[in-house]
């Protein structure tokens, strides 16, 4: 079961999340919100795992609120308006539902969390050196030691390793950091995870480890790089 709130400045917009999520099984819709600052104390209780998101909110965006969250729930966003898409999906929205959606599109969007829920609880390290990525079909058994870095697309992490294999999985930034050993990888940009033993230079705006450049974002500290 996933569990969910709603949050939107809209009363009607609310009524509507909620009766289609009424009609999907797997989804339990907990709260509904017309408050974003009431639904980021709830969320703080840590008993959610799917935000219904509208993005524009008086006084704080729901751009803004993801950006504010330090533990991140998957994130459906719904709006009336087209142009925050690609922001919204730099943020590994699940979801982006266009207002007024259909329960087919909202069923879809479910779906999709639904998918990244179990992907996610289905990963478990086999060894203290080692983890399990499914990829398409298959779970792929890595040595966090073969790992150069990891670079996300979206909703999707690639795993670049040493023997020159790259490999697809379904993670999320967030879902992958927790599944590392934070002493040995480090986040350097949003959208960037390197293997801190496979470093060879660091210098203020890029690593180098071996012939691979990875770009470092500005608020990173090159002394985090120590062990």
């Amino acid at each position: 079961m996933i569990r969910a709130i709603a949050i939107d400045d809209e009363p009607f917009a609310l009524e509507v999340i909620r009766s289609h999520a009424d009609k999907v099984p797997f989804i339990e819709l907990t709260e509904c919100f017309t408050d974003a600052f009431k639904a980021i104390e709830y969320i703080a209780k840590g008993s959610v795992d799917l935000l219904f998101l509208d993005i524009t909110m008086p006084d704080l965006s729901g751009l803004e609120l993801m950006e504010s969250l330090q533990q991140k729930p998957m994130v459906i966003f719904t709006t009336a308006y087209s142009e925050h898409a690609v922001q919204s999906y730099e943020l590994n929205a699940v979801d982006y539902l266009l207002k007024p959606f259909a329960f087919t599109r909202f069923l879809k969007a479910c779906n999709k969390a639904n998918e990244q829920l179990q992907a996610k609880q289905s990963y478990k390290p086999a060894a203290s050196d080692s983890i399990f990525i499914k990829s398409g079909y298959e779970q792929l058994k890595i040595s966090y030691n073969d790992i150069l870095y990891l670079e996300s697309g979206g909703n999707y992490m690639s795993f670049i390793l040493a023997d020159g294999r790259t490999i697809l999985s379904r993670l999320t930034m967030a879902d992958t950091l927790a599944l590392l050993p934070a002493n040995q990888f480090l986040k350097v940009h949003r959208s960037y995870i390197v293997n801190k033993l496979k470093v060879d230079r660091a210098e203020r705006h890029q690593l180098h480890i071996g012939v691979q450049i990875v770009p470092v974002g500005g608020a990173f500290n090159i002394s985090s790089l120590t062990l």
